[in-house]
């Protein structure tokens, strides 16, 4: 793939409307559905982002909760603060450590390493509240296999985001970040390059992937049912990367 410009300006976001995803559906092919309903074709430099919760029941991860026994641990967490006790069975079984749980809030690392409220179990926008859906077991698997597919499809390179909504330390609200992630780098690195006064930078390591998951998440909104986007015009350079390279190594971790 030749060289791209790393200086962006203008970008285009659009909406990708798909209909209902059920367990075994392809993604692939509901992507190819979608384009072909708004008469649209995917280009050079384009870049599709995907709500993590349209590949998380395409793959199966449904968990009915009729069906979840829920722990002692859960039952009493859930009783202290109104919870559903199955979700936070879930949430705790899903969860590699606990990071924190105070107030009715369980923050979690999961087996991913991605720390986040009830380790990623959600029961909106899924079914009523009659199933719980859990993270891809796989995200950057699943952006790579999707990613092929486009390039099959089209003959052009399009990167893959998969995303989710996650809290933050320190600030209140919800934002996009990618937990899946193909045919891009996760940063564009500024180290070690001059700004406009000649001062050389040191630990500019922008996340674009996480800034481009955020640019969707605008888009595509939480109570439409636009599980996707696509984004047009945003100059990246490297085809490699996954959403894991984001994850900070415990060593240079200052809060674990």
């Amino acid at each position: 793939m030749p060289h791209i410009p790393e200086e962006t300006g203008e970008i285009d976001a659009i909406p990708l409307a798909m209909g209902e995803v059920r367990p075994g559906d392809s993604i692939p092919e509901k992507i190819f559905e979608a384009l072909r309903t708004r008469r649209l074709r995917l280009v050079a430099g384009d870049i599709l982002v995907l709500k993590h919760k349209i590949v998380s029941k395409a793959e199966g991860q449904l968990v009915a909760l009729k069906d979840v026994k829920p722990s002692r641990a859960a039952q009493r967490w859930a009783r202290a603060h109104d919870l559903d006790a199955r979700v936070s069975e879930l949430a705790l079984s899903q969860a590699r450590r606990i990071v924190r749980q105070r107030n009715g809030v369980l923050i979690t690392e999961t087996r991913h390493g991605w720390i986040c409220a009830n380790s990623g179990v959600d029961v909106s926008n899924v079914d009523g509240g009659t199933s719980a859906v859990l993270l891809p077991k796989d995200a950057d698997g699943s952006a790579a296999h999707i990613h092929r597919a486009l390039k099959k499809k089209f003959r052009v390179h399009v990167p893959v985001i998969i995303s989710d909504s996650f809290g933050r330390p320190w600030r209140d609200g919800l934002t996009e970040v990618a937990i899946g992630l193909a045919g891009m780098p996760a940063f564009r690195d500024y180290r070690g390059q001059r700004d406009r006064f000649g001062y050389s930078l040191r630990v500019s390591l922008e996340a674009v992937a996480d800034e481009l998951a955020c640019v969707a998440g605008l888009v595509c909104g939480k109570l439409t049912g636009v599980p996707a986007c696509i984004i047009r015009g945003f100059r990246y350079s490297g085809t490699r990367g996954r959403a894991k390279d984001l994850i900070r190594p415990a060593a240079r971790d200052l809060f674990r």
